[in-house]
């Protein structure tokens, strides 16, 4: 099974993905800020880190960062309300996806699924 580290400061946010991506056949673990991802990133496997850009105490760019020197076949999508943000992250981190808010369910998983070569999103709402 396909394991995404999930690191949102928003709570309703962060449950309302989690359980999107479960619904879609993904093992999700979710933290509330990128500093309480890495120690689960040293010990554990994880297929994906799907992270908020602008977080306190540790930014999303940062965390994908310090887990590109920890586990570099991990893939990375960024999340991100901020126009100004995206650019930045596409320049430092070109390899990942960036998706910005808002977004429908339907997208996100369409998108993980893509990064993974799975034939077909499961059936979510379309908000």
């Amino acid at each position: 099974m396909i394991r995404i580290l999930l690191a949102e400061d928003d709570d309703s946010m962060r449950v309302y993905l989690s359980r999107a991506l479960e619904r879609s056949g993904y093992e999700v673990v979710a933290v509330d800020r990128g500093t309480a991802a890495i120690p689960l990133i040293s010990q554990e496997r994880f297929d994906l880190l799907l992270t908020d850009i602008v977080m306190p105490e540790m930014d999303g760019i940062e965390l994908a960062q310090h887990v590109a020197s920890i586990s570099p076949e991990t893939r990375v999508m960024f999340i991100t309300g901020f126009a100004a943000v995206t650019l930045r992250a596409g320049r430092l981190a070109p390899e990942a996806k960036v998706l910005s808010k808002p977004f429908h369910l339907r997208d996100l998983v369409l998108e993980v699924d893509r990064m993974f070569d799975k034939n077909t999103a499961s059936e979510l709402p379309s908000s």
